[in-house]
């Protein structure tokens, strides 16, 4: 078989965990090879490995039959390998072009040829068909786009074996279709393409064929044509998935949550405008809409983290504006922010600790005006047992952990210490569909219990399976509420791109 990609026998033995067991890893060349698994089962410890940032412990490489050696990133680009990770290594102030050839930039005499610069990117994307502005400010760019100078900068490397490490976990259902017509034609152009994903129909949809690792070891790679998303499912976590929770009739009780007239300016924009919902204690309402419309600023207003412009907020009818995080934690509000590694974790502390934050003047977790470790201790084993957080190990540092691994632990915090409203804003980005079923459960508990929920996803399928009620949200503007039981795709998408409700 002609393969661009041949790793023998891989394995990766960290301290406590073995992240790579003897693994067989073969990709075609001019292929799209999709790589799935669980949260923690060694999917990008593998794919690091082929791009040289780990050297494995034992194992063989051959990229085009050649075997190799890699030391370094660089060892892996000059073999022909990039690699676009999960979250962009990108500098936000300086230009597409400047990212695109930075480290490898074009030199007159001793000086950074700009011009030069911006003439070879802009051929290479109209080669590839790109179409990026290669002046524009990346850090003023859609996600969208900045994957897309990700991709550039290896090509411009003269990459043609790409490794995209959950390419679609912050992109919007449109900029998906679009990558996903994207890696079609960069196949067609001779380049090899691995997708490291946890959604399965995207595999389904994109891939030539699948791989699906479990627990460190290879479970089978099959044709994309000859499966399906409940065949991959099972391979990845060895039973059947069900997803949506387990719903139960719930009386609607009080209004838990209301916000008047919300407004909230950033200095520049307004994000929100004269917003005003209510969720009742026993329903989920679900935000829908596209990325940046608003949902992050109006979670963060309720949560206490931004002071709104105008409006007001109040939880069981106590106004609660303008509040401290710390009180309205306090009164029982969990918040499950978009993003977990800038907001949800202090990435250098361990997962017990965690687990505690923000709850650490409550009981368990106070033995006089100290600290009582045998509380913390006890509450990560539950918490780890019950969130299945891998590895199992409460000494752990947040950082070791994959994405879906650190966002289980946001989770299992913030819900196991809220007694009246969960704000859950993005809760299943980047995680495995094991971990989306707790999730999805995890919240339906909340509010068959009589709990108030308010959901954000860009996922509409998730917002439309969960939710009571769907807020539609089109620039910082309240669109419409239509009931979940009856609301269509076509509906919802229509109120998301700014149409009439009627």
């Amino acid at each position: 078989m002609n393969h661009a990609v041949n790793m023998t026998g891989i394995t990766m033995q960290f301290p406590k965990v073995r992240a790579n067991d003897n693994v067989d890893f073969a990709v075609r060349k001019e292929e799209i090879h999709a790589l799935v698994g669980e949260n923690g089962a060694g999917k990008t410890t593998l794919m690091n490995i082929l791009y040289g940032l780990y050297q494995p412990t034992s194992g063989k490489i051959e990229v085009h039959g050649k075997e190799c050696i890699f030391h370094s990133a660089i060892d892996a680009i000059r073999a022909g390998i990039g690699m676009v990770h999960q979250h962009f290594m990108l500098i936000p102030r300086l230009s597409i072009a400047d990212n695109i050839v930075l480290g490898g930039e074009p030199r007159s005499g001793f000086r950074y040829d700009r011009s030069e610069a911006i003439r070879k990117v802009s051929s290479l994307c109209a080669q590839y068909d790109m179409g990026l502005d290669c002046e524009e400010i990346v850090g003023k760019k859609s996600l969208g786009i900045q994957q897309r100078t990700e991709i550039m900068k290896a090509l411009y490397r003269k990459a043609d074996i790409l490794i995209l490490d959950e390419p679609t976990a912050v992109l919007t259902p449109q900029e998906i279709d679009e990558l996903g017509n994207m890696l079609k034609h960069l196949k067609e152009m001779g380049n090899t393409i691995i997708i490291i994903t946890h959604k399965l129909q995207e595999v389904i949809d994109f891939s030539d064929r699948v791989t699906v690792m479990r627990q460190g070891k290879i479970e089978g790679t099959v044709n994309t044509a000859d499966s399906n998303v409940e065949e991959l499912t099972r391979m990845m976590v060895g039973r059947s998935v069900h997803l949506g929770g387990n719903k139960q009739d719930v009386p609607l009780k009080n209004v838990m949550l209301e916000v008047k007239e919300l407004s909230y300016h950033d200095g520049r924009t307004e994000k929100l405008k004269d917003f005003s919902l209510r969720v009742h204690c026993g329903e989920i309402v679900g935000i829908a809409g596209i990325d940046n419309s608003g949902q992050k600023e109006l979670t963060e207003i309720i949560a206490g983290v931004k002071k709104p412009s105008a409006g007001q907020v109040f939880l069981a009818g106590k106004d609660i504006t303008g509040s401290p995080v710390r009180n309205i934690k306090e009164q029982g509000v969990g918040f499950i922010p978009q993003d977990r590694r800038k907001d949800g974790l202090v990435l250098t502390m361990t997962v017990k600790e965690n687990l505690m934050l923000g709850y650490q003047n409550s009981g368990i977790f106070k033995k006089g005006i100290f600290l009582n470790d045998k509380g913390i201790n006890q509450n990560a084993v539950d918490q780890i047992g019950q969130f299945d957080i891998r590895p199992w190990n409460r000494d752990a540092i947040a950082e070791t952990l994959s994405g879906g691994n650190q966002q289980k632990v946001v989770v299992a915090r913030e819900v196991s210490h809220t007694s009246k409203l969960i704000i859950a804003d993005q809760p299943s980005r980047g995680v495995d569909i094991g971990a989306i079923e707790l999730i999805h459960d995890t919240l339906v508990k909340a509010r068959n219990q009589g709990q108030a929920v308010l959901l954000v996803s860009l996922e509409l399928d998730e917002v439309m399976m969960l939710s009571d009620r769907i807020a539609v949200i089109h620039d910082g503007k309240l669109q419409g509420i239509l009931d979940a039981a009856t609301a269509t795709r076509e509906e919802i998408g229509w109120l998301m791109a700014g149409g009439a409700k009627e």
